[in-house]
């Protein structure tokens, strides 16, 4: 049975990893149970686990809350995501750097608005990252995604570098916000494709764009999308959306509270083989206070100048040399029509090179195309199904292993589960397994902690 061999696996890989890693790099990141509340309106919750199949962990992640009305007006909240890569400790090093380098400097450039701020703040990371592999040998070609979400006044902005992810949930829907920058999903661009129809041999694990191994690199910027008191925004690594479907995070995150959520996304991720490395931030939004703008001024978008074509260069050139000479030759009147010819040219120049989506306010222009997927994430009757599953095989299993568990409580989530799902209430049918399933997988990392004396109470959903 699967989920017995998890269950060894899982055991095996605590004692030889350590308890699952948050990292902390703010005051106000990490497991706390209570609920960020500076009139700020959001709940968040933030979790990074080892998995089954690694021994070190790779991710890491970064959560700096605006400390006053005036920052959130100006920085908003920050959330990000890496997933490093590189052998040794480059990647662990990589991704460290990456949530290290990037909330310090998008709070330091308090002169750009936020768009250009958090792009400087990625390109920065990378160079500093790049520097650093190549001056050691160990290294060289270390890399790392990041997927950075600032919520502001204005709406949410997402940064992103390649295949961790960025999904919003709003009114049973799942939307992934970033644009996966992997090989299948460059092909499916490219061909106009849909993920079924990339042929099978076609590795998914291959990523096109990361921090660190070039010199410069191009950040995607998508947004501002506007926010809806109940939005629900998720954060993770592949290491989640490659054993959970959007649908079954959307079905999650629409029952649960984020720190609840959290949990069971790593918890499901972990029961289907946890083959890597596990990061997940969720944040839902209640009612976010309005805040004054601070004044803005123009951000280039550097990767939407518009060619121009040689020909008006040409003849940019001409109607100028054409003026100076005309001047010489003390031709004034003719000199005065070159002239406005030159300016004419000029401005139509300048318009096409640097107009329209070319430049963008911050906030009065849209940023990217997204979001890049759509799909509905209704909390049914197959959803609750699959989840009653998973619990049954945790308790055969259980019981098969003679774990050491307190079935009162297991019993007491499995019923009300089950009665909740007999009634078709199905929201309170999946927290209730996910309580269930959640306290189990909290009690298999107690048989650890038991040995050392030091049991930590387990998950409470009642």
């Amino acid at each position: 049975m699967r989920v017995k061999i998890v269950k060894a696996e899982y055991l095996q890989r605590r004692r030889n990893a350590g308890p699952p890693r948050a990292i902390i790099h703010f005051p106000t990141v990490g497991m706390d149970p209570k609920p960020v509340n500076w009139e700020t309106g959001i709940e968040h919750a933030a979790i990074s686990d080892v998995g089954l199949r690694r021994s070190n962990n790779q991710d890491s992640y970064a959560v700096a809350l605006a400390g006053a009305p005036e920052l959130w007006a100006r920085r908003g909240h920050l959330f990000m995501v890496s997933d490093g890569m590189g052998a040794h400790a480059a990647g662990e090093l990589a991704s460290k750097m990456a949530t290290d380098t990037v909330p310090h400097t998008y709070n330091k450039l308090l002169e750009e608005p936020p768009p250009g701020a958090i792009r400087q703040a990625i390109e920065d990371a990378n160079g500093r990252i790049h520097t650093r592999g190549q001056a050691n040998l160990d290294f060289r070609g270390m890399g790392t995604t990041t997927s950075a979400l600032v919520l502001l006044p204005e709406g949410a902005l997402v940064a992103h570098v390649g295949d961790s992810r960025v999904y919003r949930v709003r009114e049973n829907r799942i939307e992934q916000l970033s644009f996966d920058h992997s090989l299948v999903w460059e092909m499916m661009a490219a061909g106009k494709i849909r993920e079924s129809e990339v042929p099978s041999y076609i590795p998914k694990n291959i990523i096109t764009r990361s921090l660190g191994p070039s010199a410069h690199v191009q950040v995607d910027l998508e947004g501002p999308y506007p926010l809806a008191p109940g939005d629900t925004f998720l954060l993770c690594s592949d290491g989640l959306s490659g054993q959970v479907s959007d649908e079954e995070m959307g079905a999650i995150l629409g029952a649960l509270p984020p720190r609840e959520a959290a949990q069971m996304l790593v918890d499901l991720a972990n029961l289907r083989g946890g083959p890597d490395n596990i990061t997940v931030i969720v944040i839902r939004v209640g009612e976010l206070p309005r805040a004054p703008l601070a004044p803005q001024t123009p951000v280039r978008n550097r990767a939407a100048a518009r060619p121009i074509h040689p020909v008006v260069w040409i003849l940019l050139g001409v109607l100028t040399l054409a003026t100076l000479l005309l001047l010489v030759a003390h031709h004034f009147e003719v000199a005065i029509f070159t002239a406005l010819g030159a300016l004419v040219v000029g401005a139509a120049l300048l318009v096409r090179r640097f107009g329209g989506a070319g430049t963008q306010t911050g906030y009065g222009q849209r940023f990217g195309r997204g979001p890049y997927t759509s799909r509905p994430c209704p909390t049914n009757n197959d959803f609750v199904d699959k989840l009653a599953k998973v619990v049954a095989q945790l308790r055969e299993a259980a019981t098969e292993e003679n774990w050491s568990i307190d079935w009162t409580r297991f019993n007491t989530f499995d019923s009300r589960a089950m009665a909740a799902a007999e009634s078709k209430q199905y929201q309170e049918a999946v927290r209730e397994y996910g309580h269930a399933m959640c306290f189990m997988m909290d009690e298999i990392r107690g048989q650890r902690r038991k040995k050392n004396n030091g049991r930590s109470p387990g998950f409470d959903g009642g």
